[in-house]
């Protein structure tokens, strides 16, 4: 029979204690954690899980995991956009958060070997690329062509600039970074990420795309990645609902038939391109 101790670990709406390990601001209101279980080593994951964190007294927020997946911690990119983000944003060494997970599907960087792989993030969305970004730098020798395409406001909101710059200094990896306000001591692209997928110089029936932003810029990137000929299941866009259980039983991530906890975030264009082109679901 199995102890109350493994029953209780097991159960996924208990969440196990974890402590943070080390705390780094990124932007103004965003922080990057690393979190330690209080016991034991963290579960293994797949580039585009999240995680379920909960702080004590206030909620519980989804928050995708966005280290790589060798990592003793688990590496969460927070932004404070709510009482619960901000709470854990505050969060400082040592301090105790609830975690479960981890949950979800994840990019399929397995399947993508062997092909071009194009990366685009628009803000926030980087950080659910990243761990898949890590994974396939790790076994660069397995992939052709590599694209990083991101996007921000500006460049005081620039996320990982230190990471990006690295990342543009591989030969064998393109990068290029757009922003939607330039000052004048910014010499780069000017305007939204889509225009950049036409002149990112991948082979689009050998390529596979993932995608994670605001919605309305992945419709944009979606349509922009379909006139250059990637087929539509070979585009991967993670996308975005307010979870609660994250296992598919309470409903409020309902996307069409499925759900974003289980059936996603990351999910396939052709599957959902229907769905997605509805701006009320």
């Amino acid at each position: 029979m199995e102890s109350a101790e493994f029953m209780l670990a097991a159960d996924p709406f208990v969440p196990q204690i974890y402590r943070v390990g080390g705390a780094r601001r990124e932007l103004a209101d965003t922080v990057t954690l690393e979190l330690i279980p209080q016991s034991g080593s963290r579960p293994a994951f797949a580039p585009g899980q999240f995680n379920m964190l909960y702080a004590f007294g206030i909620g519980e927020a989804a928050i995708s995991v966005s280290g790589a997946r060798d990592d003793v911690a688990f590496v969460h990119t927070v932004r404070d956009v709510g009482a619960v983000s901000a709470a854990i944003a505050k969060l400082a060494p040592g301090a105790a958060v609830g975690l479960r997970g981890p949950f979800g599907t994840s990019w399929p960087v397995e399947a993508a070997e062997g092909s071009d792989v194009v990366f685009v993030a628009g803000g926030l969305g980087l950080a659910p690329l990243r761990p898949a970004i890590y994974a396939v730098l790790a076994s660069r020798e397995r992939y052709r062509r590599i694209v990083i395409l991101f996007g921000c406001r500006d460049p005081n909101e620039m996320l990982y600039r230190h990471e990006l710059e690295l990342w543009r200094q591989h030969l064998d990896v393109a990068v290029e970074v757009t922003v939607d306000q330039a000052r004048a001591d910014w010499h780069g692209n000017v305007g939204v990420v889509p225009p950049l997928i036409g002149r990112a110089g991948f082979d689009p029936p050998s390529t596979f795309a993932f995608v994670c932003g605001p919605e309305v810029m992945m419709r944009f990137t979606a349509s922009a990645l379909l006139a250059q000929d990637v087929p539509a299941e070979r585009i991967y866009l993670s996308m975005e609902r307010n979870m609660k259980c994250a296992i598919g039983l309470c409903g409020h991530c309902q996307f069409g038939p499925s759900f974003i906890c289980k059936d996603g975030p990351v999910m396939r264009l052709d599957r959902i391109a229907g769905i997605l082109a509805m701006r009320e679901v």
